[in-house]
């Protein structure tokens, strides 16, 4: 499934190294990589290597290819940039165990994990990330930045736009838009299109207001 990984063999950083960076590892060793073939990069080093994976700081990344393994899309965006002016390559990683249809091309940045199931027909941004057991209905559109957390299922035709986070078990009906940054809480069910910055939780869902 190497192929499924637009970049080289070595070095590929992994720009975070919490859980989704442990993730992004797991995806990586099933899919043939080595342990000396990557790095982690994180600002706060709190081990000198996870999963005998080596951890140094942005600074010392000058070569290679990235992937953000961050599930904030805000987040992702800043150190993507960071990562790029520092003249590393972004690079998609699939996990061998995640089901793509045919014609679903997974680009740069991106991270499709174990069990995901991406449909016919689907386009993914740059840095568009698709979590466990997620899955993505045909002729949907994923903008960059666009972040599907565990469980969540996107009906088709649906259009993501960019910096949109689905909740884990959300779920997002045939043909619906959701604006640019809003927020779909866990387990909720987007019923209309939505528009941008909001969030929105429970069944139907509807807009959360903070007291």
């Amino acid at each position: 499934m190497r192929d499924h990984i637009a970049g080289t063999r070595a070095p590929m950083h992994v720009v975070g190294a919490g859980g989704l960076g442990k993730e992004v590892l797991d995806a990586l060793f099933a899919a043939g990589w080595k342990t000396d073939e990557i790095v982690l990069v994180d600002d706060r080093l709190r081990a000198e290597e996870v999963h005998g994976v080596p951890v140094r700081r942005p600074d010392q990344a000058n070569s290679g290819s990235y992937v953000v393994a961050v599930g904030d899309p805000a987040v992702r965006r800043m150190l993507a940039e960071r990562m790029s002016l520092r003249g590393l390559t972004p690079s998609a990683v699939v996990h061998p165990r995640a089901t793509l249809a045919h014609d679903v091309v997974p680009v740069e940045g991106c991270v499709i994990l174990a069990n995901a199931f991406v449909s016919t027909g689907v386009a993914m941004g740059p840095h568009s990330q698709v979590h466990y057991n997620a899955t993505i209905g045909h002729d949907t559109l994923l903008r960059e930045y666009v972040t599907v957390l565990p469980g969540a299922n996107i009906a088709g035709s649906v259009l993501l736009d960019q910096a949109v986070t689905v909740g884990s078990n959300a779920c997002v009906l045939q043909g619906l838009h959701v604006r640019a940054t809003s927020f779909v809480g866990a387990g909720a069910v987007v019923t209309r299109d939505q528009p941008a910055g909001v969030t929105v939780v429970g069944v139907p869902a509807r807009q959360h207001r903070p007291d």
